[in-house]
């Protein structure tokens, strides 16, 4: 005990020791009772005759300060190969950012994979051992060094495919309000009054308005346009159809008005016209104010749809709603086609329902070619299907009811006379 009593205050007193040598070495112990480590760095290196001798290349010196104890002079160092580079002290080089490395099994700790961050992710450092998930409005740079914002995604009316769009629809808009004031300016001739003058500025003022429905669809989506785009556009339709159908409907009675004994002649004023346009349009009122109370839509940032893009559009709330209104069209435009198809073979004064069942045909051709198309894009390009089925059908009724009246008006008058179409009419008859 005696012993270990005085080798512990020994201890205790050799710590505070120091003091320099003979040849000038400072020489203490540390905390542990060590002295100060100091080494020569030696390399081994052949001469050309092929003996070996050592040449001192560095030092180490824990009496230094920290930060200094170590020291090499790297370019006298002989490597096995001589004239090569510095020799790799790793297994594997360090992984910049953008990358994540992983341990190789079995291997020490300096071998690892460096592994490309997943879509996604990102890693700003050096040797990082994992990659960050950007958040849902950021994506990562082409380098997954940092999180930059998501493009936007939406119709604009700059971009070539909304500008086409916008320069179609407002010419045919404009060709329809020219065509308005031919059949206003000319409403006393024969082919005007022989066709139901009221319907026919109706359903001209209303594909004005179907045409300007297409600006509702482009630009940025806000909450009024979200929130009246489809409606709009479903209630201006039906009232297209349901003038088309009253029209018709017209041209058929009219027919049966001129038989002998025919009773038809009682109903050739503006009741059935009122009638039918105001109870086709009615049922589409139903559907979009009930939509519009029950499940209104509003303006969404989707973000799932497309990779690193973010879609700036109008969420319909209910596609139930959607189809709904569509549908009811459809049916709507079926009844005019099949009213129009079989009195399409009435004498010429009559002939409007030929081009009426044409311009049916067109309009249930053209949305039944925008289901397929409407359901398999995303996008921009699904509102640019339904904005280019809104303008083709439009212009498939203006085209196919309203050219030929509008060529006899403006270039063949002398058949724009009562005596002529009836004179067709007498000739047929014998």
């Amino acid at each position: 005990m005696l012993q270990r009593s005085l080798r512990a205050e020994l201890l205790h007193y050799m710590k505070s020791v120091r003091f320099r040598n003979t040849i000038g070495e400072e020489i203490f112990f540390d905390r542990y009772g060590n002295s100060p480590s100091v080494y020569g760095i030696l390399n081994w290196q052949r001469k050309l005759d092929g003996t070996i001798h050592y040449v001192k290349v560095g030092d180490f010196d824990a009496r230094l300060p920290e930060g200094q104890e170590f020291s090499i002079n790297i370019s006298a160092i002989q490597w096995n190969q001589p004239g090569t580079k510095v020799p790799r002290s790793v297994c594997s080089e360090s992984c910049p950012p953008g990358f994540w490395k992983t341990a190789q099994k079995g291997m020490p700790p300096c071998c690892f994979n460096c592994n490309p961050c997943a879509e996604g992710q990102i890693s700003n450092k050096t040797d990082s051992t994992s990659c960050w998930v950007c958040p849902s409005d950021l994506w990562p740079n082409g380098n997954s060094t940092q999180c930059v914002p998501k493009r936007m995604e939406f119709l604009s009316f700059k971009e070539p495919l909304g500008a086409t769009l916008t320069s179609v629809a407002s010419f045919s808009s404009l060709s329809t309000a020219a065509i308005l004031f031919v059949f206003l300016k000319f409403r006393e001739t024969a082919i005007v009054k022989a066709n139901n003058r009221e319907l026919t500025y109706l359903l001209l003022g209303t594909l004005v308005f179907s045409f300007l429905c297409s600006f509702l669809f482009i630009g940025v989506p806000l909450q009024i346009t979200c929130l009246i785009r489809q409606s709009a556009f479903g209630i201006t339709f039906v009232l297209c159809v349901s003038c088309v159908l009253a029209k018709t409907i017209m041209v058929v009675i009219a027919f049966n008005a001129t038989k002998p004994g025919s009773n038809s002649r009682r109903w050739l004023g503006p009741q059935v016209p009122v009638i039918t346009v105001s109870a086709g349009t009615l049922g589409q009122v139903v559907i979009c104010v009930l939509w519009l109370l029950l499940c209104p839509p509003f303006p969404e940032r989707n973000t799932k749809t497309k990779t690193g893009i973010i879609i700036l559009q109008c969420n319909e709330c209910s596609d139930a709603a959607l189809w709904c209104m569509l549908g009811y069209m459809g049916l709507l435009a079926c009844v005019s086609f099949l009213v129009a198809f079989l009195a399409r073979k009435l004498p010429d004064s009559f002939n409007e329902a030929k081009w009426i069942t044409f311009s049916m045909l067109v309009f249930l051709s053209v949305w039944l070619s925008f289901i397929p198309g409407y359901l398999s894009t995303q996008g921009k390009y699904m509102i640019a299907v339904e904005v280019f089925a809104i303008i083709s059908s439009s212009a498939g009724l203006l085209t196919c009811i309203f050219m030929p009246k509008c060529y006899i008006i403006l270039l063949r008058p002398e058949k724009n006379k009562r005596e002529h179409l009836l004179g067709k009419r007498l000739v047929k008859n014998k």
